[in-house]
């Protein structure tokens, strides 16, 4: 990724990414800072690439990344407990302490608590909206109820039919971009940066078309959770 030189903002231009935005340390950032050298190990030469980070530098960047990614990342899979969730937000880490490396401060903690903080306050960010996606495909789980349902009596069989074709007919009625979107995330399993990717839409169109969806099924589908 690389963005115009900003004058008088040296962080502006931001670290190059990988085709897929994945953060790609700069070539030798390993070698950066003395990144791999044992006497160079402690939160001094941490907060020296902390403030070459906060001067534009990209290759200290990359030797932060490689220092501190593998600790970064099991903090974050203890959290969200998921290993492609995991992988996004330990990005998203070295994202933010690339942008807000001015405002290390080394007199109240180390890099290493600095970086963790970030992290566990991103990876708790990320488990709430994973539980409120998951809470908001509650309604189309009466679909799932259907198909369990194992030898019925006559009645009970009427009965789901006229709940399927409620739940059915909610969904049809949904503008298609929002039925889209319900569909990969609860028959395909895709999450919002899936779905966004699979139909080239922006990540905060496809949060929007859910959150408008879930609104209006929920107002359709509320006779079936007060008779359940």
């Amino acid at each position: 990724m690389t963005t115009p030189d900003m004058p008088g903002d040296a962080v502006a231009a931001g670290p190059r990414a990988d085709a897929g935005g994945r953060l790609a340390p700069a070539a030798g950032a390993r070698d950066a800072g003395g990144a791999g050298d044992a006497g160079d190990a402690g939160d001094a030469g941490d907060a020296a690439l902390v403030g070459r980070m906060a001067g534009g530098d990209e290759q200290a960047l990359g030797a932060l990344y490689d220092r501190w990614s593998s600790v970064v990342q099991s903090l974050v899979q203890y959290i969200v407990r998921d290993p492609a969730e995991a992988e996004d937000v330990v990005e998203e880490t070295f994202w933010q302490a690339w942008r807000q490396a001015g405002r290390y401060q080394a007199a109240r903690g180390g890099v290493s608590t600095w970086l963790l903080t970030i992290a566990r306050s991103r990876a708790l960010d990320r488990l709430r909206a994973l539980r409120r996606r998951r809470a908001e495909l509650v309604p189309l789980a009466e679909l799932a109820d259907v198909v369990a349902s194992e030898a019925p009596t006559p009645a009970v069989a009427a009965e789901l039919r006229e709940r399927a074709a409620m739940v059915a007919g909610a969904l049809r009625e949904l503008p298609a971009e929002q039925r889209q979107a319900l569909e990969l995330a609860y028959f395909s399993g895709l999450s919002q940066s899936e779905i966004a990717e699979r139909t080239g839409q922006p990540l905060g169109t496809i949060k929007t078309r859910m959150r408008l969806a879930m609104q209006k099924l929920r107002g359709r589908l509320a006779v079936l959770r007060g008779g359940a």
